[in-house]
């Protein structure tokens, strides 16, 4: 009855009534008011007056809400769907939205984007595993667009993030959506700081779904999407954004990469070349942000290819160590153009160590003295130069795949750079962690007592020419806290069995110590007494632990200094 009397009387009135307020009106009512089924039955009927009503009447909303209580229904129940199949749901609203756009030749984009964003969500609920189908829709809106260029209108942009990101929330799954052909020639009409917030969205989902983009190609055409984070999509970079924000994007681009995985390291390298070929056209602002994570993913595949399976006699083809380390290096020189020489040192000192693990004494060295050099040229602020100088030495320290000569060379370079830091109490700091490059515990090659005791005494006299410094220019001596510190390192020597660091200099430094606390000339200093006093209670420890270690340091007298 429904469909042969009362739907096409009903729909005859509306149609001749020529009154756009009731056009819209009736519609609206027939969608809210007879049942979904009954929709479903009465699909031809119903969407035939559609382009009949006037220009004029909203026919985008009119057919969202058809299409919205259509999803709901289909979404009540999973009995239900035979019955859209049946009636070709699909195709007859796609068929539909299309006749209505060409009727109404003036509909405003927004108006367009809205009809297929509602279809896109429809198709998403009634056929979930038909990706055909939504692609169908993502194509059929890229040609209603074609011929617009980028999109201005506030609201007709917010409505092409609603559709992009309809794929996302329903799939849960960016490897998934990335199969949809036409997905990014609609994101290519949007302008450019709506296509950031769409690249945000993509990344967030990935983020969020914990998604593991594995393949080269994927990884290709999931960048392509991010475009508008990952470089300046008109060739200029904006001035005026803000800086947060753009710190924030760039901090999500980077927690992507390292979400980009693949256990075979052939295919991982393509994608560390996919990912580099793409970040390195960011520009100078980015870099700093990108490159990190980039490195640290092909390091983690360094240390994967470092085992004994290796082939050392591989093809050009394979994926070698030396072949990363070669992208790496050049990776590195990228950065020249920021600059960046405090990360660019940095980056040269994670290479070496990761080639030390992997036994390449010449691919390290080369690492170091490219980290030398940039310190040598690049890095002038005296602050930058204690950090740069504290990482060489604790890279140089751990570092087992060097020859007696090349060590040497390093390690002389590292004391040198020491001895020529402004500030004397740097110069103090550097040259007594120098002491650590002569002594490395499970290398018994690399233990030589003597030229730690050098380091200890030079570092003694740099702290003693600071206290006449001070003495001269301020009347009063300063902290004894270098002297402390030394003390310290004096002791841990002497734990590890230097024979050179003997109880008598021990006794004779805590005594220095004692007499400059006590001298009316030294600033007081509580944090400066209470690390002494720490140090004389760690002694008297050691000493009533008892064993091998208490009998060491029985012959120390710190009783009487406290």
């Amino acid at each position: 009855m429904y469909k042969e009397s009362v739907l096409p009387r009903v729909l005859e009135q509306v149609v001749n009534c020529k009154d756009e307020i009731a056009q819209f009106y009736l519609m609206d009512c027939i969608i809210q008011v007879f049942p979904d089924e009954y929709h479903l039955q009465t699909l031809d009927v119903l969407l035939g007056a559609c382009p009949q009503l006037q220009p004029s009447v909203d026919i985008k909303t009119v057919l969202s809400q058809l299409m919205e209580r259509l999803s709901n229904y289909a979404a009540s129940s999973a009995e239900v769907l035979p019955e859209f199949l049946q009636v070709e749901a699909f195709s007859k609203l796609s068929n539909a939205i299309g006749k209505v756009i060409e009727a109404h030749v003036d509909m405003p984009t927004v108006g367009v984007v809205t009809l297929y964003s509602s279809l896109l969500k429809f198709t998403l609920h009634v056929h979930p595993d038909r990706l055909d189908y939504a692609d169908q829709v993502l194509g059929a809106c890229v040609k209603k667009l074609s011929g617009k260029g980028k999109i201005e209108d506030n609201k007709a942009t917010k409505q092409i993030v609603a559709l992009l990101s309809a794929p996302l929330e329903k799939y849960n799954d960016i490897v998934t959506t990335l199969k949809l052909s036409n997905y990014p020639h609609v994101m290519e009409y949007l302008d450019n700081e709506t296509n950031k917030v769409m690249a945000t969205v993509i990344i967030s989902s990935v983020m969020k779904n914990k998604t593991h983009v594995s393949t080269a190609d994927k990884v290709e055409a999931l960048f392509e999407l991010i475009k508008g984070l990952i470089k300046d999509l008109d060739g200029t970079f904006d001035d005026e954004i803000d800086e947060d924000d753009f710190n924030e994007e760039q901090n999500s681009v980077a927690r992507l990469i390292q979400m980009l995985t693949n256990e075979d390291p052939e295919e991982m390298f393509k994608i560390i070349c996919t990912v580099r070929k793409h970040i390195l056209t960011g520009g100078p602002k980015r870099l700093v942000f990108t490159v990190p994570p980039l490195f640290f993913s092909s390091l983690k595949l360094v240390r994967q290819l470092q085992g004994p399976e290796e082939n050392p006699f591989g093809d050009d083809t394979t994926t070698t160590p030396k072949k990363i380390f070669q992208l790496l290096n050049q990776t590195i020189e990228a950065l020249s153009i920021i600059p960046a020489p405090e990360l660019a040192l940095r980056l040269y000192l994670q290479c070496a160590e990761a080639a030390n693990d992997c036994e390449l004494e010449p691919v390290a060295y080369e690492f170091f003295t490219q980290a030398y050099i940039l310190y040598e040229e690049e890095i002038s602020d005296s602050k930058a130069q204690i950090t740069a100088l504290h990482l060489i030495i604790g890279t140089l320290q751990r570092m087992h795949v060097f020859g007696v000569e090349n060590r040497d060379t390093l390690t002389h370079k590292a004391t040198g750079y020491s001895a020529k830091l402004l500030k004397k109490p740097d110069q103090c700091r550097a040259v007594y962690s120098c002491a650590h490059l002569f002594w490395v515990d499970d290398q018994e090659n690399m233990k030589d007592g003597e030229r730690v005791l050098i380091c200890l005494k030079r570092a003694l006299r740099i702290a003693n020419a600071a206290q006449q410094m001070s003495s001269a220019t301020r009347g009063s001596t300063g902290s004894v806290a270098l002297f402390v510190e030394i003390l310290n390192k004096y002791l841990y020597f002497f734990e590890k069995g230097n024979p050179h660091i003997t109880v008598a200099s021990i006794q004779s430094l805590m005594e220095l110590i004692t007499t400059e606390l006590q001298s009316d000339s030294t600033t007081p200093d509580q944090a400066t007494d209470a690390f002494f006093a720490s140090t004389l209670r760690y002694i008297q420890f050691q000493k009533q632990k008892g064993g091998a270690m208490g009998d060491k340091y029985e012959p120390i007298k710190a009783s009487s200094i406290a």
